[in-house]
């Protein structure tokens, strides 16, 4: 087996093997070359080659969160390390195991004009879990170090393999055991491109011993504090499928003093669960008797787990009538997104639950009062749906209806998840959404990546804006003939619409809305898609009766919808049920 003949790249190399993170997403360069070489070469490795670093970086976040398992992503030097920002800072956010290994010039070369050269070193400095900066070694390129930079060979090898070593066991198990990004910047002197045959894989010893939290004796302190209170909440953000055990979710589902709150991007499913926050909230807020129902809403006890939150109602809610006690379950952080948190459980929502709930339930009539509000609202809504034209709220709702079991569906932001949370999809549908950061950079390139380690089909659901700016997600040769993307194509940011500032002044539509008239359809011809259109409620219908039918290539299904009517029609329902 061929590697390269520079000790740091195998060492590298070694260290992954031993941790079993075996998926490399490479993006072309010559500095990388050592490590493209080691790891493609290494039968171990499953690679993949994404030009574009931006998406390639969101490639890999989209398996990393769909296989909850580190998987790394390799450039050359220079600004192809920039371009991983965005899908790191997501990843921060999400608690998604990123492994950015970047492969830099020589420390003596860095800020001396020499070409593709930047400072890597710490350079995701305030969002990422570890930074591992490994040193030069010092028994390749020996004649250039005597002249440029004599000063590096007085330390010996033997301790720069120890050093980096170390490094790269921290920088994994970090990955690992916190689920969090990591970036292991490795430097390497020319020659790049020397090999050596191995017949014995390097091994290193790199250990990973998990250590354990058990809360389980202070969860039980709190169960009196829980067994007590008439009105708790429970809220839950982003979720990964089938992550709660059905018994202790119909436990929740059960309690008289309990409201669940669930977003689409929880994979949460009950009866008496709430899945439309804001279809709660926003008529309260119209009400003549809001500070009444907002304290009759306001929780005791607030439960939250999952990651962040899409609705920015419950947030303001609840910012405003804060709970007596906030409990965050998770085992690595808590966020005090209600400026309200007493207690943070390091531990696994399942343990949590397991060890609180109980089938002794508090009389209340919590549930009861809040249960015959949703279901009011979900009659209203039924009839506002009758009466509504063509636009983006009618076609979330057919989205909804349509989409077949057990298919994956990727979200965008902006538009896309917010419409999403008014309509409940089939519960075999497992749903994701960039929500770390809510950017739109990057929602096609981590579809096509979790697609890529996923066994059931993929739905991608955006908007255009999101699909233009990440078209680059397009450009590989991994996208299965499976996988699906609607666009709502409505000629600019929708969303700017809804939001405080609409004017419809040129001004507006042109540095808000950015509107356009541009269509997928050129796109979709570029990369092998199959592409349809629709463009009122009966093509929609009919265009949606094969488009999941199984194919030889991929598809893509562009809306046009109204641009200047569909803000209009989404106020008019919250009014409506109000």
């Amino acid at each position: 087996m061929k590697q390269s003949s520079i000790p740091s790249a195998r060492v590298v190399v070694s260290a992954f093997k031993s941790k079993g993170i075996k998926h490399i997403i490479i993006s072309p360069g010559s500095r990388n070359a050592p490590l493209t070489i080691s790891f493609t070469e290494n039968p171990f490795f499953k690679c993949y080659s994404i030009v574009d670093e931006r998406s390639a970086a969101f490639f890999a976040l989209g398996m990393a969160m769909q296989q909850k398992e580190p998987v790394a992503v390799l450039c050359t030097s220079g600004s192809a390390l920039l371009n991983y920002y965005p899908a790191v800072a997501e990843a921060f956010y999400s608690c998604i195991p990123l492994v950015v290994v970047s492969a830099d010039r020589p420390p003596y070369k860095i800020d001396v004009g020499d070409g593709q050269t930047i400072r890597q070193d710490n350079v995701f400095n305030r969002h990422i879990g570890y930074s591992a900066n490994l040193k030069l070694d010092v028994n390749h390129a020996i004649n250039r170090l005597k002249r440029y930079a004599p000063s590096f060979l007085e330390l010996s090898q033997q301790s720069i393999i120890s050093y980096n070593t170390q490094e790269l066991e921290k920088a994994l198990n970090c990955a690992q055991k916190e689920q969090l990004p990591v970036h292991i910047n490795v430097p390497f002197e020319e020659p790049l491109y020397e090999l050596i045959d191995i017949t014995v894989e390097e091994q290193d010893s790199l250990t990973n011993q998990v250590s354990t939290h058990d809360e389980l004796g202070a969860i039980q302190s709190f169960q009196e504090s829980w067994n007590n209170a008439k009105k708790k909440m429970v809220l839950v953000g982003v979720n990964h499928p089938n992550e709660i055990e059905k018994e202790l979710i119909d436990l929740l589902a059960e309690d008289p003093s309990v409201i669940v709150f669930t977003e689409t991007t929880s994979n949460l499913h009950h009866p008496n669960f709430f899945p439309s926050i804001d279809s709660i909230i926003f008529p309260i807020e119209k009400s003549n008797l809001s500070e009444n129902l907002f304290k009759d809403l306001q929780p005791e006890i607030l439960l939250t787990f999952g990651g962040l939150i899409v609705s920015k109602k419950i947030k303001a809610f609840l910012r405003q009538y804060q709970p007596k006690l906030h409990w965050h379950v998770d085992e690595v952080k808590a966020y005090d997104t209600y400026f309200s948190l007493t207690h943070h459980f390091k531990t696994k929502p399942n343990l949590f639950l397991k060890t609180v709930l109980n089938n002794q339930y508090t009389f209340s009539d919590y549930f009861e009062k809040w249960n015959t509000v949703k279901l009011n609202y979900q009659n209203k809504r039924n009839n506002y749906l009758k009466k509504v034209p063509f636009s983006d709220f009618l076609v979330f709702y057919e989205l909804a209806k349509t989409i077949p079991k057990d298919y994956q569906v990727h979200l965008a932001n902006s538009s896309s998840v917010r419409y999403a949370q008014l309509f409940d999809m089939d519960e075999s549908v497992t749903v994701f959404c960039n929500r770390g950061t809510s950017g739109i950079d990057g929602s096609t390139s981590t579809a096509v990546g979790a697609s890529v380690v996923c066994n059931t089909p993929t739905l991608l659901i955006s908007g255009d804006l999101s699909f233009f700016y990440d078209s680059n997600a397009l450009w590989n040769n991994y996208i299965k003939k499976d996988f699906r993307i609607i666009i709502i194509n409505n000629s600019g940011g929708g969303i700017f619409r809804i939001l405080p500032g609409n004017d419809d002044s040129e001004k507006f539509e042109t540095f808000f809305e950015t509107s356009h008239k541009l269509s997928a359809y050129h796109i979709s011809k570029q990369y092998g898609f199959d592409y349809q259109d629709a463009r009122d409620a009966s093509s929609l219908v009919q265009e949606l009766k094969e488009f999941y039918e199984p194919s030889t290539t991929p598809k893509i299904l562009e809306i046009f919808t109204p641009r200047k009517v569909n803000n209009k029609i989404l106020l008019a329902y919250f009014d409506f049920i109000s």
